[in-house]
């Protein structure tokens, strides 16, 4: 292992370029206050000593370390992964680090890396995770810095959004419109209050709202991963009287679904339609392409992160609880190929 070289300090830019440590200072954080020839100079003196400032010690003196921690519920997730661009092409463009942490959608995990983000002394906080209960309330409410939610939501808090009971109805909807009668629902665990309760109860309200009884025989609920899509599929299948429908609360479980009405000889949508969530590129990958509930993941990451850069910045800020448009995408997994057309 070759040796660790000497750190270059501040005192060793300002005496080889000739000038006090403060002209460095001013050159190192944009100060217009400073000569020309003198930035040049200074400039080119950094480069060819390889200095780099101090972040630690900037955030120091500014009380400012120019970091934003984001607690991300699975990092593993394409949803969240897009989610999370957002987040960064926002946060580079206005010079923001993150420091990405997963939290599993485990409570505890979640207080953990809250407090333990707010020690590195992050300039803002962006939570995206499950339900947000009274110990998170505490702990937010105990930061120094501005918190705001990304594809969650509480009242006491901003956030940005979508309405996900609504969308789940939509889904549903277009099953009904179709003509089925029997229609099941893959959904996720119930104590997620987050994707699994509301996108149930959307799913409840468009039969209740059509007259068709709910009945607890149609209803799977999964973990939001393709083999729980699948498992929850075939054994929807093997009733006496199978759906001729499905609505799933994820893409991921709908493409394990749609596989497994495939492997059991039917077709996807003549024998059993289905409708995913989410539109992650898998949705358009696999055959027949599927039906889905766009969610526009990457703006939810963007304009979380702009409202906490703003909320950073001491901005003027008109709406802080953000509710976005989604869209249903039909494509060939669901009979119906445009809403409203047979």
């Amino acid at each position: 292992m070759g040796k660790k070289k000497e750190t270059i300090t501040i005192y060793d830019v300002a005496r080889e370029a000739g000038v006090s440590m403060a002209t460095v200072s001013r050159v190192v954080n944009g100060n217009p206050n400073v000569k020309p020839v003198t930035r040049k100079k200074v400039l080119e003196t950094i480069r060819r000593l390889g200095y780099r400032p101090n972040a630690v010690a900037r955030g120091l003196a500014s009380k400012k370390t120019t970091t934003v921690g984001v607690v991300i519920p699975d990092i593993s997730s394409a949803f969240y992964a897009e989610l999370t661009r957002g987040i960064e092409d926002i946060a580079n463009m206005y010079h923001y680090n993150i420091i990405l942490c997963n939290s599993d959608l485990k409570k505890n995990k979640e207080l953990q890396l809250i407090d333990a983000l707010l020690e590195k002394q992050v300039d803002g906080l962006l939570f995206m995770g499950g339900e947000v209960t009274e110990e998170h309330r505490e702990v937010f409410a105990g930061a120094s810095v501005p918190v705001v939610l990304a594809a969650t939501h509480d009242e006491e808090r901003p956030y940005v959004t979508i309405d996900q009971v609504k969308a789940a109805k939509d889904a549903t909807s277009i099953l009904i419109k179709e003509g089925n009668q029997r229609i099941g629902l893959i959904g996720g665990p119930l104590t997620d209050a987050i994707m699994g309760q509301p996108r149930y109860q959307g799913y409840r309200e468009a039969l209740e709202e059509s007259g068709i009884g709910f009945e607890e025989e149609l209803v799977r609920l999964g973990n939001y991963r393709y083999q729980s899509g699948l498992d929850a599929m075939q054994e929807l299948l093997a009733l006496p009287e199978p759906p001729t429908a499905v609505f799933a609360v994820n893409d991921e479980m709908a493409v394990g679904a749609i596989h497994a009405v495939q492997d059991a000889g039917k077709k996807v949508p003549e024998d059993v339609s289905v409708i995913g969530f989410d539109n992650i590129p898998l949705a358009s990958q696999v055959r027949p392409r599927l039906s889905t509930v766009a969610v526009p993941m990457y703006d939810i990451g963007a304009v979380a992160m702009r409202l906490l850069t703003k909320y950073m910045n001491d901005e003027t800020i008109e709406d802080n609880q953000v509710v976005l448009e989604y869209r249903i995408e039909l494509a060939d997994s669901t009979r119906l190929k445009n809403e409203g057309e047979e």
